[in-house]
């Protein structure tokens, strides 16, 4: 009895190990609950690998070799398998995903993708990208955020980010929410091809207006040299960043140069006498200074009594703790009239601080940002002036080539560029003068004229007296 008994319970725990077997054999082969294969197992990234797609020609087609998206912790990243067979590829998804359970991203994209793990930051994002020129460009914080706010005002009219009026709501939060949104782009998504679209865009929002197409092709220049200036090689090199092979403005045209030949269209003896009766001090002094000494916003907002060199006759354009020139060929001497000093003498003898220009705003000389203290004198003048025939988008400027352009006619170009303070004499030929000297070939004396002309020169000639000379020279 005893033998069959052992018998009996050692064919069962046979049984038993059999089964067991058999239900591990079986577990391999089949699917799990959810009718998909664990991730461990090959058979489930035969399935989940894919062959990205692409369009040419409008037909979408397919690349060689396979890739897998794999997700772990919450991120997920694309592979390239780097094979064109099926099963080899599985081998490489699977062995990728056994390595992020191991021994996570860094490791994991070290090995399998060097390009997107290797040197700790990359440029992902405009933000990014922002962030790191900051710390590595040496040209002042005004001209580099000047550079920043032409690639946002890129990226976002390429992204379809508008942010309407609130993107300048420093207050509530609009401007930090429309630069989130901004920032958050990837660098890599900015192509010259999306950049040309833009550009045409651009232009074509001028319509046919000619006045606006010559405004537009002047605007899309500055925006476009100015955000191309931040792929500079002499930026770059200081960059640690891992960028796109290709610069987003690499092989995109700029516009023709538009002429920027001033030519004055309204009369500075009338605009002086209309400003001594009808402006507010501190306003005439702004136009003094723009149109009588050629001062550009920020030299006029910044400038102090200092300045004044009383016995000289001159006024010294100069860094201060509150003003940086605009660049070095900026500093310089101005000579002015000793009518104008005389006037400034006046000023001085009421003035109640250090500024020439009063205004209760206090200077911000670390902002980044154009600040001025004068900020309301300027607009309140720049719309008189507009009132007054002073044409054009930035009217106080046209005051400064006005100057230019007097001081050209009676003394030349080299002074006038002198007196500009330009770094280059091409600058003021180029940009701000017009001729105001009256220049013919000198050759009308040769003509004959006749003498039956009717001369409408005449001052007050009324339509019959007009007519009646008309009629005595048909008979």
């Amino acid at each position: 009895m005893n033998n069959i008994r052992l018998r009996q319970r050692s064919s069962e725990q046979k049984n038993t190990r059999l089964n067991g077997k058999s239900v591990q054999e079986v577990s391999k082969q089949q699917p799990i609950g959810n009718g998909r294969h664990p991730k461990t197992d090959l058979r489930y990234w035969e399935r989940a690998i894919f062959q990205p797609t692409y369009t040419r020609y409008g037909q979408v087609r397919k690349v060689g070799e396979w890739a897998a998206k794999i997700q772990h912790l919450g991120r997920r990243e694309t592979f390239s398998l780097g094979s064109a067979n099926k099963a080899s590829a599985a081998s490489r998804a699977k062995e990728i995903y056994l390595s992020l359970q191991a021994a996570g991203w860094d490791a994991t994209l070290a090995k399998f993708k060097p390009k997107a793990g290797s040197a700790g930051k990359t440029a992902a994002t405009i933000g990014e990208f922002v962030e790191e020129v900051k710390e590595a460009a040496s040209a002042r914080p005004k001209t580099i955020e000047s550079y920043f706010q032409a690639l946002r005002t890129i990226v976002a009219d390429i992204c379809g980010i508008d942010g309407g009026k609130s993107k300048y709501d420093y207050r509530k939060g609009g401007r930090d929410s429309w630069l989130r949104k901004v920032h958050a782009v990837k660098i890599a998504a900015i192509t010259p091809a999306e950049v040309q679209k833009w550009k045409l865009r651009f232009l074509r929002r001028a319509g046919t207006d000619p006045i606006k197409q010559r405004a537009a092709r002047v605007s899309v220049n500055s925006l476009m040299r100015r955000a191309k200036s931040l792929f500079a090689p002499s930026v770059l090199k200081f960059v640690s960043l891992e960028l796109p092979d290709t610069s987003p403005f690499t092989g995109v045209p700029f516009e023709p140069r538009q002429s920027m030949k001033y030519r004055s269209g309204f009369s500075v003896e009338k605009l002086i006498e209309d400003a001594q009766k009808e402006l507010p001090i501190e306003q005439l002094k702004i136009l003094l200074l723009a149109l009588m000494v050629g001062l550009r916003r920020n030299e006029i907002d910044k400038l102090e009594w200092s300045a004044f060199r009383w016995d000289n006759g001159i006024i010294r354009i100069e860094a201060t703790r509150y003003f940086h020139p605009k660049s070095e060929d900026a500093i310089g001497d101005v000579e002015v009239d000793a009518e104008l000093l005389e006037i400034f003498r006046g000023f001085h003898a009421r003035a109640t601080g250090d500024f020439v220009i009063e205004s209760e705003v206090a200077p911000r000389p670390g902002a980044i940002y154009s600040h001025y203290r004068c900020q309301r004198l300027f607009e309140a003048l720049s719309k008189w002036l507009r009132d007054h025939g002073v044409t054009g988008n930035k009217p106080l400027h046209t005051l400064r080539k006005e100057f230019g352009s007097q001081v050209c006619a009676k003394h030349g170009i080299y002074a006038a560029s002198t007196s500009l303070r330009h770094a280059d004499i091409a600058i003021t030929s180029q940009h701000y003068l017009d001729k105001k000297r009256r220049v013919t070939v000198g050759l009308g004396k040769l003509l004959n004229v006749p003498k039956n002309i009717v001369d409408f020169s005449l001052p007050k000639m009324g339509r019959k007296a007009i007519s009646k000379a008309y009629e005595k020279w048909q008979r």
